[in-house]
């Protein structure tokens, strides 16, 4: 009876797996129905970091909605305590938990992108969630909407991961997450789906746009259900008053440029002035918000995402000189709660910094030509856009999610001058972007392509040598000689009796005394041929960096030491290792597209020219194979062939693909995508 249930076990668990990748292949509807799953889920995050946020504000402040009006009347102790704290407990969700949870988050996800094919902790969803709640809830002068985006894109890489899909479905899914974060963040749709596709992505020619588009729609539905259909600011009906009012509106867009740089000059620096502090990563968070606290003593406006404020200045109600004075503290809060480690986004504080500059500068225009410009509200919500858009890079972007905020046409055409001239202006000063700048001081050049970030996926444990040619100081010059001629290795690492590395000897060393062999052989040792300036390396570095260091260098093997024990060797890495590990991987991500586009071209012709003498080739199912699964047949050993695909009729009588794993049974009909040298596929095709 036992034997009967566990048959029966196996075969549910094989019906079942069968029809999911049945499902998986149809390419549009799976797609879609998983765009819905992570929209859903998106959206979920979006709300619960809201609710997050307003938990931790009542925790650390005793109230739940926190205003400036409270905020100015609270005691100076808990001004200074509540974000100091609040640094600690984030500081100790990073250091614990996930580092990818500090900063800004929408960074790590492009990185995933570039690097990982999309792949992201599952971790990363919790603590970022967690981190950034605790942050803009104890007074962090941070923004949501990009701890929503990377918490949506974890979403969408996790699901990925459970599905077990190919890496541009996972890309796909990634982008979708991070559309459903800023559509539920902002309760805008067409926005979260631009953002997701002009900066995640970075790519207009994206395939799959649809469920991009899907999951942002159905997390702006959540949002909506749980928190009502507002719109993220209450801005009174603005409009063009006067074509000459363009002029200022251009200005304006200068001013935003500018901003928008001096933000990310500032939070960059104070980010390196961090860095190179010789304290623990969680007194750095600590002090980071100690000095919020000391700051907002003075200037509450700093505290939080700041929305409270930015609708002040959209109704026209802060004085002009306040505005001045906020831009400017603002950009320092900001950089400070990030730069020491603190978790958030730097998309709110962009909109603050533009609502300010454009109320600022709004207020200025108006008392001049008060007849031809509207009141300094508008130049706030114009001035909100373009600050974003310089330095975000992303004027689309930008412009989208002001008109969908608003709902009002009317200011489109000063808010796209504005946009476009910040944009254009940053991107002349300079190249990268708030968000790209941070991966070009890792190594990851997205303009670049995606080929040049191959090596920075890959860390030197994954190819160096464990055994080094290790020699001791006093080897002398014939066992030198006889070392270089049985040992292929170019360079030879000196270490003394302490067991550690003094130098190397290359073989460019040893080839310079060969002219003077025979006055040299009894009296000169390694030791005085050793070149000790040379460059050291650790498992954990990633190819980038090292292949950079040949270059500096010019040798053809660097030592690999202990990353605690400096100057232990525990391995080498050779030059043209790098150089064929990274063809390497160039071809494995060049295959799944290659593959792609043979399928296609089966279905005109039986037989593919695939790479070097391999062939692809769809040849009818055996009739001796029917009933009978991969693994049964062994097909690979016995007939050198690999079967990549099975293509098989549904009850439309139309061909789905499947994946086949070990145990996948053939049927009649079957049709199988195989792969071998051109003699191996004539020999399959005859087999009966």
């Amino acid at each position: 009876m036992q034997a009967f249930f566990k048959s029966i076990q196996r075969k549910t668990v094989q019906i079942i797996s069968e029809q999911f990748l049945k499902f998986r292949a149809t390419e549009h509807t799976f797609m879609i129905l998983v765009a819905i799953i992570i929209g859903f889920l998106g959206g979920l995050g979006g709300v619960g970091i809201q609710y997050l946020i307003k938990l931790f504000q009542e925790i650390f402040w005793g109230d739940w909605n926190l205003g400036l009006d409270y905020l100015s009347n609270v005691s100076i102790y808990k001004k200074i305590l509540a974000p100091t704290v609040g640094g600690l407990f984030v500081g100790l969700i990073v250091f614990l938990v996930a580092k990818e949870a500090k900063g800004h988050g929408v960074p790590e996800v492009m990185e995933s992108i570039a690097l990982r094919n999309g792949l992201i902790r599952v971790r990363v969803v919790f603590a970022k969630l967690l981190a950034s709640a605790i942050c803009i809830g104890s007074g962090g002068s941070t923004g949501r909407e990009g701890p929503v985006i990377q918490i949506g894109a974890s979403v969408g890489s996790a699901i990925g991961q459970f599905l077990r899909v190919n890496p541009e479905r996972m890309k796909i899914f990634v982008a979708c997450g991070a559309a459903a974060g800023i559509a539920a963040a902002f309760n805008a749709p067409v926005a979260g789906a631009l953002f997701s596709i002009e900066i995640i992505l970075g790519d207009f020619g994206v395939a799959q746009f649809s469920p991009i588009v899907i999951a942002s729609v159905v997390a702006t539905v959540v949002s909506r259900w749980f928190l009502g259909n507002f719109p993220a600011f209450e801005v009174p009906k603005y409009q063009l008053v006067s074509p000459v009012e363009l002029i200022p509106y251009a200005i304006l867009g200068i001013l935003s440029g500018l901003v928008a740089l001096l933000f990310i000059k500032t939070l960059y620096s104070i980010e390196d002035y961090f860095e190179k502090l010789k304290l623990h990563d969680i007194i750095k968070t600590m002090i980071g918000g100690l000095m919020i606290g000391l700051m907002g003593i003075f200037i509450p406006h700093i505290y939080g995402v700041g929305y409270n404020s930015m609708n002040l200045a959209l109704l026209g109600e802060l004085p002009w000189l306040l505005m001045l004075g906020l831009i400017f503290f603002k950009i320092l809060a900001t950089s400070i709660s990030l730069g020491s480690g603190g978790s958030g986004g730097i998309f709110a504080p962009s909109l603050f910094l533009g609502t300010m500059t454009g109320g600022f500068f709004g207020a200025l225009v108006h008392q001049v030509m008060p007849e031809y410009s509207a009141s300094s509200g508008a130049y706030s919500l114009v001035g909100m856009g373009a600050v974003v858009a310089g330095a975000t890079h992303a004027p689309i972007t930008a412009i989208l999610i002001i008109f969908e905020m608003t709902n009002d046409y009317a200011i489109i055409l000063p808010l796209m001058i504005s946009s476009i001239i910040a944009t254009v202006l940053t991107t002349k000063l300079k190249k990268e972007s708030i968000y790209t700048l941070k991966l070009i001081r890792r190594g990851v050049d997205l303009f670049r392509g995606r080929e040049v970030n191959v090596l920075r996926a890959l860390k030197v444990s994954q190819i160096m040598s464990k055994k080094p040619i290790i020699i001791r100081p006093d080897l002398n010059l014939t066992e030198l000689l006889e070392l270089v001629v049985s040992q292929p290795n170019t360079h030879f690492f000196v270490v003394n009796h302490k067991n550690e590395l003094v130098g190397s000897v290359s073989l460019q060393d040893v080839r310079r005394v060969l002219l003077d062999q025979d006055y040299l052989t009894d009296w000169l040792i390694a030791l005085d041929l050793v070149n000790s300036d040379i460059p050291r390396i650790e498992a954990n570095d990633d190819l980038a960096s090292v292949m950079k260091l040949f270059g500096l260098y010019d040798v053809e093997e660097i030592p690999v030491v202990d990353s605690e024990k400096k100057v232990h060797i525990i391995g080498s890495v050779q030059r043209m290792d790098i150089i064929n590990i990274y063809n390497k991987e160039l071809v494995k991500r060049n295959l799944g597209q290659e593959i792609s586009g043979s399928v296609k071209l089966l279905e005109k012709i039986q037989t593919v020219d695939f790479i070097d003498d391999y062939l692809m080739a769809e040849i009818p199912v055996p009739r001796s194979f029917v009933g009978k699964s991969i693994e049964e047949i062994n097909i690979r050993a016995k007939y050198q062939v690999q079967i990549l695909m099975i293509k098989r009729k549904d009850p439309d009588n139309e061909y789905n693909q499947i994946v086949p794993l070990p145990g996948e049974k053939f049927i009649k009909e079957d049709l199988l995508v195989v792969m071998a040298k051109s003699k191996e596929i004539e020999n399959f095709k005859h087999v009966s």
